[in-house]
């Protein structure tokens, strides 16, 4: 990290800071605002001390981050206009890095002032949507164009359909674990399932079987968030110093000739297959001719099969014979991404418009791995400065959003059974997101898995708690895109 600060002008060096100083404090505002929601539960049914639930969280929340990997990093960035993306290290990708974290940073502040359990998931994407609009309109490029839709489809739904099956998961656990309890003990079953609550008083812990279900499912919760909202802040960091640091960054310089032959070998055979299915492929071809990969050159005057070729033999020309990225002059390692890029994109259009076998799909998801193993990318130092600041956030500021899931969800505080669905479903799901590498919301799959659990008990749930976590839910789009987009507005037409 060091030699960044040393090698380069003053000017890039103060942009930097200020940039990782505003992504630094967007993951300190996650930590406290997101993981909060780990421990809640865990902490009001005193099955952890708050000191310490809150120190295992920081702790599970920072392996999380350093462990989990980069498929939802990724997942955000390729939300971001591919268009933009090309076009990511001019001042048109800073200024829409700074105004997608600022307009994050005001919204998530404000949902935390008012104790409401906001989504910074919902948050961030909805300021990518707006940085899209802005950008498109700016460049007189089509709005629809600007939209990778199908990824878009994917993380809506994911963040949409995430809360309901946690709501339906949840109920269903406290129905199985109604049954077995009551087949062991009558008597336990009464205990876990008191109406008159009095085992969730003060200094009260829960036996030794639910505590340790209820620690072991928050420890889950926690390593869940740091490796999925956590690798956001990885993926923005990334673009920051692609766009101070162009010649840095552009590429992995640390790649291996391993790594280096494995895009080449995916280039040539990605290139074999065009070969073999040009006919099958024609549209998808006619639809990535839109793409000018460099705004200079008169590749549009060219049919859209010339321009394929012509950058399948640019990729290997490129990377023929070179053992080391750093044997590249920096034009060629802007060239070499801006190439990739391009390639990822063609493989998602052929997946999307052409009608091919699911083999031949398969095929290409993995040529897509190996062509972007070494552009899309982190240094450990990155990853591990962005789970120091998860994790300090997770120390701080924690109490507002635990006293909402505990007390004010529903109209009785809830019970040992109730809070170990919720955890054990926020756990498995939150898992399986990070795995799959899906951005999912943390709060909402929580919240809505303590709503679960205690409607399937009888209980009722209170309607003005709800409502305010409903209304900050569907508010978040609509703001954060307004936000964004006006702050990135300012910064095009003002900021020079």
């Amino acid at each position: 990290m060091s030699h960044l600060f040393s090698f380069f002008s003053c000017t890039n060096n103060c942009l930097a800071i200020a940039a990782f100083a505003v992504v630094l404090l967007y993951e300190v505002i996650n930590g406290f605002h997101d993981s909060a929601n780990a421990i809640a539960t865990v902490i009001y049914t005193h099955a952890l001390s708050s000191k310490l639930a809150v120190i295992l969280s920081g702790i599970f929340n920072f392996l999380g981050v350093v462990l989990g990997g980069l498929g939802v990093a990724y997942t955000i960035v390729h939300l971001i206009s591919i268009d933009l993306l090309f076009d990511i290290n001019s001042s048109y990708g800073l200024k829409a890095i700074f105004s997608i974290l600022l307009a994050a940073i005001f919204w998530n502040l404000c949902t935390w002032i008012l104790c409401l359990p906001n989504s910074s998931s919902h948050t961030l994407v909805g300021t990518i949507i707006g940085i899209n609009i802005t950008y498109a309109i700016s460049n007189n490029i089509s709005v629809m164009d600007s939209f990778n839709f199908d990824k878009f489809l994917n993380v809506f739904l994911s963040l949409i359909i995430s809360p309901i099956l946690g709501l339906i998961i949840s109920g269903i656990l406290v129905l199985v674990l109604n049954f077995f309890w009551k087949i062991i003990q009558e008597s336990y079953y009464l205990y876990m399932f008191s109406r008159t609550y009095k085992h969730l008083q003060k200094d009260v812990t829960p036996p030794f079987l639910v505590r340790a279900i209820l620690i072991l499912s928050s420890i889950g919760v926690s390593y869940s968030h740091g490796a999925n909202d956590g690798q956001k802040g990885i993926g923005l960091i990334m673009l920051i110093l692609i766009c101070i640091f162009p010649s840095e960054y552009f590429v992995n310089l640390c790649a291996s000739q391993y790594d280096i032959n494995q895009t080449r070998n995916s280039v040539y055979s990605l290139e074999n297959y065009y070969i073999h299915n040009k006919k099958s492929l024609k549209r998808s071809t006619n639809i990535m001719a839109i793409h000018s990969i460099d705004k200079n050159s008169s590749s549009l005057d060219k049919s859209s099969d010339e321009k394929i070729l012509n950058v399948f033999q640019s990729l290997k020309k490129l990377l023929d014979n070179t053992l080391s990225y750093k044997e590249l002059h920096i034009d060629q390692r802007y060239k070499l991404r801006q190439l990739l890029l391009y390639m990822t994109e063609f493989i998602d259009t052929i997946n999307k418009y052409s009608q091919i076998k699911s083999d031949d799909k398969h095929f290409l998801k993995k040529l897509k791995k190996s062509l972007i193993c070494t552009i899309e990318y982190a240094p450990i130092w990155i990853i591990m400065l962005v789970a120091l600041a998860l994790s300090i956030g997770t120390l701080m500021g924690w109490k507002r959003i635990v006293t909402t899931f505990g007390e004010k969800i529903g109209t009785k505080n809830i019970t040992y059974v109730q809070a170990i669905s919720s955890q054990l479903t926020a756990a498995i799901s939150m898992s399986t997101a990070s795995y799959t590498g899906v951005p999912v919301s943390t709060t909402h799959i929580i919240s809505s898995s303590i709503a679960g659990a205690i409607l399937v008990n009888g209980d009722k749930i209170q309607t003005r708690t709800v409502k305010n976590i409903i209304i900050s839910w569907v508010l978040t789009f609509p703001i954060s895109i307004v936000l964004s987009s006006i702050l990135y507005w300012i910064s095009l037409t003002m900021i020079n």
